[in-house]
């Protein structure tokens, strides 16, 4: 079976950090695109950040140059370290997978985590 789990999420004061991990597993042999999107309450989900499988990053305007997205591919992970946090950067962090291919040369499209809990408050 074909999971990602997402880790790393907690409280932190305005300005604090905070790295995401999103953790592929289940015989995984490659991933493409991997992506992380949030969604605050009431809002909608919103892609953060993007990296494909050959190292190009996408940040939505309102991250960029407080957030890093990278990869271990090596450990099918993916990472989202964030910097210099915003009470508005509170929300639920999701990543998604484009696509997975596992060792047996399935292919799983669109997996998504379950999501880890991010508050910025004073």
């Amino acid at each position: 079976q074909v999971q990602l789990a997402e880790s790393g999420g907690g409280s932190v004061q305005p300005g604090g950090s905070l790295r995401l991990s999103c953790a592929a597993s289940g015989s995984i042999i490659s991933q493409n695109v991997m992506r992380w999107y949030r969604q605050a309450p009431g809002k909608q989900r919103e892609l953060v950040a993007h990296i494909t499988s050959g190292g190009s990053m996408y940040y939505v305007d309102s991250v960029k140059g407080r957030f890093t997205i990278s990869r271990d591919n090596a450990k099918n992970t993916v990472y989202l370290q964030m910097n210099s946090l915003k009470p508005e950067d509170t929300a639920v962090y999701y990543c998604k997978a484009d696509e997975l291919r596992d060792i047996g040369g399935r292919r799983y499209f669109d997996v998504w985590g379950q999501g880890t809990l991010v508050t910025v408050s004073s």
